[in-house]
This record gives structure tokens, C-alpha cells and sequence, in this order.
């Protein structure tokens, strides 16, 4: 009689469609999760992200679910084009939390990844959030993933019935420029990423996302 084959574990992966989120996806696929992946339409001031999360997810073989909010208490100037997007000088990122900080969304968007997790049975949550080379937003940190992960796991089914539930942040300790070159040796498509907070035909060049961006392709080599 032949062995059955093993129960691939499951993950949710939140995808974006930017650099950080697409290289974790790759990260996940490599280390043999069955992925679930996770995008948001929140009012954010364009849709140029969503049509790269769909095509990343095709490209990996992966289910893509679409979730559609809005924050009507929202101040951010990635959600509001009565703002002005904060641009920079070039390689430089100022100090303190900018304009694009958007309140909670990381736990918001972790939640809803939760929720997903606890209905088809997964045991990872994996988010591409990056402490080094980053806009400063405070829901980015290790820490915050540790603390979310420990509510995770008290507030569930998976958790309250003894199954695993991690969060994972492969990224979230490494430079832009090793993000870049992990996604290279995963073979990750990159060239289909966006990370322009602006969602113009193409990449503004200035806003903190592309400023980010480019340091880690220069840094990288490439």
C-alpha cells in the first residue's frame, strides 16, 4: 500500500503587490506552505497595487481574496488626495511618522488574515513588514508582531484548541537591499511588483515607498 502524501501546511499571506509582500510570498512557497493570499482595497488613493497582488497570485498559483473597507476616520494622505503625499530627497527618508501612516492598518489587515487563518485552517500568518529600511510606521516592529501573535492564539479557535498559529515576518529585520537579493534567489518576480504610493502609469520616484525602493535595488547591485 503506498504512503499517503503529508498535509501541506497552510498560510495566509498578506500580498500587496509590493516588494516586501511579493519576496514573502516567494519565502513561503519556498519553505513548503499552501498559500492563501490576502489583498485589501481600503480607500487607498489608487488600485495600480491591487492589479500586481492579482497577478502575482497568479503567477505563484495562489488563491487571491479581495477585501473592501474604508476608514471614514482616516487622515492619511495615502487615503486622502486632499493631501499631499510627503516626497524626499534623494536615498533620504525623514524622521518620525509621515503623512502615510494610515491608522491600525496593520492590525486591521492582520485581523481579517486571522479570520482566514482560523476558517481554512492555517497555521501561519505571513506579513511582509520591514523594521530597517522603512517609513517609520510603528506596526512594522517585531515586537507589535509578537504581541499580535500571542492575541492571535488566545482570541481564535485554532489557538483556544491547542493548534499552532504563528505570525511570521521573514523581512522584518533585513535591509531593502537583502530583501532584494533574497527575492532574486527565490526567483521571485519583482519586475511585476509595485510600491508607488502615487499609482501613476509610472513610479513617482519620490514618495518614501519609491525612495525605499531604490536604495535597495542600487544597494543590491542592481
Amino acid at each position: 500500500m503506498s504512503t499517503p502524501p503529508s498535509r501541506k501546511r497552510k498560510a495566509v499571506v498578506l500580498l500587496s503587490g509590493g516588494l516586501d509582500s511579493t519576496v514573502s510570498l516567494w519565502w513561503a512557497l519556498g519553505r513548503g506552505f499552501s498559500c492563501d493570499a490576502l489583498t485589501f482595497q481600503y480607500g487607498q488613493r489608487h488600485r495600480r497595487e491591487l492589479t500586481s497582488a492579482r497577478a502575482l497570485a497568479r503567477q505563484a498559483g495562489v488563491r487571491l481574496h479581495v477585501v473592501r473597507f474604508a476608514l471614514p476616520w482616516s487622515g492619511s494622505s495615502l487615503t486622502s488626495r486632499r493631501k499631499a503625499l510627503p516626497t524626499r530627497s534623494a536615498g533620504k527618508i525623514g524622521a518620525g511618522i509621515p503623512s502615510t501612516y494610515v491608522p491600525g492598518r496593520n492590525t486591521i489587515f492582520l485581523a481579517f488574515a486571522l479570520s482566514l487563518a482560523d476558517q481554512i485552517g492555517a497555521e501561519a500568518l505571513v506579513i511582509g513588514a520591514n523594521a530597517v529600511d522603512y517609513s517609520g510606521y510603528p506596526d512594522c516592529r517585531g515586537p507589535y508582531l509578537r504581541a499580535f501573535e500571542k492575541a492571535a492564539r488566545l482570541g481564535s479557535k485554532t489557538g483556544a484548541e491547542g493548534g499552532k498559529l504563528a505570525v511570521l515576518a521573514p523581512l522584518v529585520n533585513l535591509t531593502k537591499a537583502q530583501i532584494v537579493r533574497l527575492g532574486r534567489k527565490l526567483r521571485a518576480p519583482l519586475e511585476k511588483t509595485w510600491s508607488c504610493y502615487a499609482g501613476g502609469r509610472k513610479p513617482c520616484g519620490a514618495c518614501d515607498s519609491c525612495v525605499l525602493r531604490d536604495k535597495g535595488f542600487i544597494e543590491a547591485g542592481e
